[in-house]
């Protein structure tokens, strides 16, 4: 049996979701004929209170549209130092848009109103690059699966509000925070100037994301997204799929949760594990004692089928998804807790 924890990104479109790819409606999405897409796009900005969406092949590509519709090179972008944007998506923000980032050491990816106020640049002094947008993400990636307050977003945009910044949620796992918090997804549109919504984690997708704001910004996001190549025709198979994953495996997210903090409870009673960070969600990050050896422990996962992530420095990550299934659970459950080191 091979188990694959090393994302959530790895699941596989299900016998059912294929079945609803081949029947999808399509046309030329370029010209913006496909129905399916259309449909796609409309019932996500309605989710979550915007005007509109566009459909996306990638989540990078979504973020580094938004960052492009609100910045002008030379400015910069205010991040945690964690944010997907500044570390995994190839410096898209320096080349694609020519703009830096000032990132704030946030707590598990997640920065305060306070820290954002007071990392924002005197518009007046020309030496500094202008400040102009501020970048969150919700879950956090590298935080660990953490969830904002919501609150704190409202605190945010009014400091955002006052400095004349605009504010972009990556919200590649949105869908956790939204099951984790119970949060109201249709108050995010009140909030962010632009969302990125990923389908291809959490909800099973095999790819898309879609980038909400309002009609007028998702117009001129339609140039920027074909000038980085993200055109595409017949997309309504891949949208259909999106549409499928949000009725059928939204409800579905609970499980990939429980499983995680099971599996980080497990790991707080080894005596090879030195920190098991708090889970809110399907993240789980853990550290291991200064004297185990990462490449040993990872082998020894990899013999019993059981592959995982390295972050550096005796740091590891574990993510549960929709293909995790429970037998497979019962087994990793098992098979850490015998492991000796």
């Amino acid at each position: 049996m091979e188990i694959n924890l090393v994302s959530d990104t790895v699941t596989k479109p299900t016998q059912d979701m294929l079945r609803a790819m081949f029947r999808a409606e399509v046309g030329d999405d370029v010209y913006k004929q496909d129905p399916t897409v259309i449909e796609l796009e409309s019932r996500v900005a309605e989710m979550f209170g915007m005007e509109a969406g566009l459909f996306f092949p990638s989540g990078t590509m979504a973020n580094q549209t938004a960052i492009k519709l609100h910045t002008q090179p030379g400015e910069q972008l205010i991040a945690d130092k964690y944010a997907h944007v500044y570390n995994y998506e190839g410096g898209g923000a320096s080349f694609n848009s020519g703009v830096s980032c000032c990132l704030i050491d946030g707590n598990r990816g997640m920065i305060t109103a306070e820290q954002v106020a007071a990392s924002i640049n005197d518009p007046e002094f020309y030496h500094s690059p202008l400040t102009s947008l501020v970048c969150v993400e919700n879950t956090t990636n590298k935080g660990g699966g953490a969830c904002y307050d919501f609150e704190e977003f409202r605190k945010i945009r009014k400091v955002c509000n006052a400095n004349n910044l605009k504010f972009h949620l990556d919200g590649a796992r949105i869908w956790n925070a939204l099951i984790a918090t119970n949060d109201n997804p249709t108050e995010y549109g009140k909030v962010f100037d632009t969302i990125s919504v990923c389908l291809s984690k959490g909800l099973g997708a095999p790819i898309g994301s879609v980038l909400l704001s309002d009609k007028a910004t998702i117009h001129r996001a339609l140039r920027i997204r074909k000038i980085l190549g993200g055109g595409m025709r017949q997309v309504g198979y891949l949208a259909a799929a999106g549409i499928y994953a949000m009725e059928n495996n939204f409800n579905k997210l609970p499980e990939d949760h429980r499983r995680a903090k099971e599996l980080g409870a497990v790991l707080e009673k080894l005596n090879w594990v030195a920190k098991v960070e708090p889970v809110e969600t399907n993240i789980l990050i853990f550290s291991i004692q200064s004297n185990i050896n990462e490449a040993v422990l990872m082998s020894k996962l990899k013999q019993k089928g059981i592959s995982i992530s390295a972050m550096g420095h005796g740091k590891l990550r574990i993510v549960t998804h929709l293909d995790y299934r429970e037998v497979m659970h019962t087994y990793v459950l098992e098979t850490l807790e015998k492991m000796i080191l």
